[in-house]
């Protein structure tokens, strides 16, 4: 129906909401030109103070740069419970006041906005009204009112809005309480651009409920395909930033993806929303000392995933730290010295005793060594214990710097980085033999065991060994000391001075972070679970995932496997996402006969809308299969015109289909050989690739290879990961193979 009068109220609003966001950026810029004119120099205090105008004056001016995103986006009428007209608030991505600093847009985080997302008709909340305000650019396009009953019972709807709440074509009658029904499905159907956008304007109540829980301890929410878990881990980061601004600034958000592909995918949403001090990473890029450029077979990296490799390392660290093999002479002066290797054991196990990080216990191992030989120099010249002209500083200095002592050292108790130990470690059998008694067989030592590199720029590491050498940093502490010398310890030897740690290289550097969004989670290892829980601060997560959508070497059986790695410190909360608005009934219908083969006992979610478009199974001639699935990809895009689509295939068919379509001059992007990105029109990615992204159309390659994952028959492993295939469009499925569908159900 028309709303032109009401289109006309909220644009005059919005000019007066622009103009004074335009003052607000003035303040703030006329504030940086004030302080960077300033005189330079100064005291310390002033030239700080400069410093934080300027920070805090730049980070105002970047969060208030909205660009061509909505501003306001919607409304609030509250009654106030008499005659009176009810309370108006408009709400939007940042709080923006007039120049007299009466508020006109309330920041969509804010308290009194949780009516906003969360009213129904059982429960108003307070409201007589919730609007929804459609915009492009600066001009308001649309609005869409729902009415709540006041009081009496009643819905007040003004003679002008009659009929104002009514269906929309697409939606489906669930009984599911949609909020914005309208804004809704013009979110949903608008074409997909190849990075996700923020969902301010259509946060669902069952979604707006995990945003807004507390901060501390461990959130896991399970969501199936369609329901906006990410989206919802990251407004969740945005909404907590802004709620306990002044701990998590210090401290520091960290999200986590699956891969860059997928960083790519949603590094614009939190900006949009003003925050911008958020660390994205994938997991291995916590570790920044290793490039990832190797990729283990499967029972490789499952092993090496394995909760048991923590001990397996700590032992590989212990296995380090030996006797000397015979006895050793030290020519010093005059005398010769000794070091027996009984004497060398006693040192290594006093030291062992004592607890800690290694490399900074290597100073006991030379302490103990300096008083052994020193006892044994004095005797031999018979000095008197205390005698003034004996300097024990200088001795201790100069017996730990001749050679023998040196290369002892080096077998006794070395220095180590994390990655030259692990490089050590798998290019020599007998170091993972002598770590694996009770922990591994001897398959599994052959596994670990690869070629040597002559140096460690030519190791291929890989994702699975970064935990690896994640897990070595605490248990190797930093391998130099630092310059900056403290006060000894009571029990340290004259002249060996004990030293704080310094970095070096990032060996040591695990940085903490007050809260942590996980995504995709169901595909982390232990070990890498074990990654994240290092870096938590207090224990405080947002952790989201799917079980039906796990894909990697590593399946947790369920939530509780995952939740014992990360050892919360608090009872943690579950919550599910139990309805689909992303992906339409036509898709969830057709992929549901896989997710009840994959055997993970879970259901679909919900479907909240259908696209009218039936999904496509189609079995051609294997010579036909490259062509087939180019004509497939033409078409599908035409019929989603302007939107985007994915062909996803198995890595070994992907060179094949790339060919076909360069020889039809279809255009394309590759994003694993760097030739563009998920912005393209049509992109050409592995089937296990696709977890977290989505498209208007998807081409799904070889149903049937997919699901066998490697193997000769399907498999739980293949059917999840063919099932998270066909789950990634928001119109169009076209299956192409060669063989019949791998589920007899369809």
């Amino acid at each position: 129906m028309s709303h032109e009068r009401e289109i006309a109220e909220e644009q005059q609003f919005l000019d007066h909401a622009y103009r004074s966001l335009d003052f607000m950026r003035g303040e703030a810029r006329s504030m940086l030109d004030e302080v960077l004119s300033s005189t330079k120099g100064g005291t310390f205090q002033s030239r700080t103070e400069r410093d934080i105008v300027v920070r805090t004056s730049l980070a105002r001016l970047e969060q208030l740069e909205v660009g061509d995103q909505a501003l306001c986006f919607g409304r609030i009428d509250v009654g106030t419970g008499d005659d009176e007209e009810p309370e108006v608030f408009h709400i939007g991505r940042l709080a923006v006041s007039d120049e007299h600093r009466e508020p006109l847009i309330i920041d969509w985080r804010a308290p009194i906005v949780e009516p906003f997302y969360r009213a129904t008709g059982l429960d108003p909340m307070g409201l007589v009204r919730r609007r929804h305000i459609a915009t492009h650019i600066r001009e308001v396009i649309g609005v869409e009112d729902e009415y709540f009953a006041g009081d009496d019972g009643e819905l007040h709807v003004p003679s002008s809005d009659e009929g104002a709440i009514e269906m929309r074509e697409g939606l489906i009658e669930t009984g599911v309480a949609l909020g914005g029904r309208g804004a809704l499905l013009a979110a949903l159907g608008r074409a997909r651009t190849g990075v996700m956008g923020d969902i301010i304007g259509t946060i669902q109540r069952e979604q707006d409920e995990i945003i807004r829980a507390p901060l501390p301890g461990v959130l896991l929410v399970q969501g199936g395909p369609g329901t906006g878990k990410t989206a919802v881990a990251l407004h969740r980061a945005a909404y907590l930033l802004y709620t306990y601004r002044f701990p998590l600034e210090r401290q520091g958000v960290l999200v986590v993806g699956p891969n860059p592909l997928f960083l790519t995918y949603i590094e614009q949403v939190l900006p949009s929303l003003g925050e911008t001090g958020v660390t994205l990473s994938t997991i291995a890029g916590l570790v920044p000392e290793v490039k990832v450029r190797g990729v283990d077979a499967d029972e490789i990296a499952k092993l090496k995933g394995d909760a048991r490799m923590a001990q397996v390392m700590a032992r590989a660290v212990r296995t380090r730290q030996r006797a000397l093999r015979q006895d050793l002479a030290i020519p010093y002066g005059a005398v010769t010295l000794r070091l027996s290797v009984a004497k060398s054991e006693d040192i290594i196990n006093r030291v062992r005793r004592r607890g800690g990080p290694h490399n900074p216990r290597r100073r006991l191992v030379e302490q103990e060594i300096a008083a052994t030989l020193e006892t044994q120099y004095r005797n031999r010249l018979g000095i008197e214990e205390g005698a003034e002209e004996f300097d024990r500083s200088e001795f201790a200095r100069a017996v730990l710097q001749t050679p023998e002592i040196v290369e002892a050292l080096r077998r006794m108790w070395p220095r180590l980085s994390p990655h030259e130990l692990l490089h050590d470690f798998f290019g020599a059998p007998a170091l993972i033999k002598a770590a694996a008694p009770g922990l591994l067989d001897d398959f599994e030592v052959e596994l670990l065991a690869r070629p040597r590199s002559a140096t460690l720029e030519e190791v291929n590491w890989t994702v699975a060994d970064a935990a690896l050498i994640d897990e070595l940093r605490p248990l190797l502490g930093p391998r130099r000391a630092s310059k900056k010398k403290s006060a000894p310890r009571h029990d340290a030897w004259p002249g060996l001075d004990a030293e704080e740690p310094r970095r070096d290289h990032g060996e040591d550097d695990i940085a903490s972070f007050g809260h942590i969004v996980v995504d995709e989670v169901q595909d982390l290892s232990p070990m890498q679970l074990r990654m994240l829980q290092r870096r938590s601060l207090s224990g405080s997560m947002t952790v989201v995932g799917d079980l039906a959508q796990a894909t990697g070497p590593w399946t947790p059986g369920g939530w509780q496997d995952v939740l014992g790695h990360l050892a919360p410190k608090k009872e943690p909360t579950y919550v599910e996402l139990s309805v689909s608005y992303r992906t339409p009934a036509e898709v969830i219908a057709a992929s549901e006969p896989v997710l009840a083969a994959s055997g993970t006992g879970l259901v679909a979610p919900t479907p909240v809308r259908r696209s009218g478009i039936a999904p496509i199974i189609e079995q051609v001639d294997a010579t036909e299969l490259a062509n087939s699935v180019v004509r497939a990809a033409v078409a599908a895009l035409a019929s989603v015109s302007p939107g985007r689509g994915v062909i996803l295939a198995p890595p070994e068919l992907c060179g094949a289909i790339a060919d076909a379509l360069r020889a039809q001059q279809v255009a394309f992007a590759d994003p694993e050989r760097g030739e563009g990105g998920l912005e393209d029109s049509l992109v050409l990615l592995r089937s296990d690739e696709a977890n977290g992204l989505e498209f208007d159309a998807a081409i799904v390659v070889e149903a049937g290879l997919i699901a066998r994952a490697g193997g000769a028959r399907p498999n739980p492993r293949g059917l999840r990961t063919l099932y998270v295939a066909m789950t990634r469009p928001t119109k169009v499925l076209h299956v192409v193979s060669t063989e019949p569908f791998p589920v007899e159900s369809l």
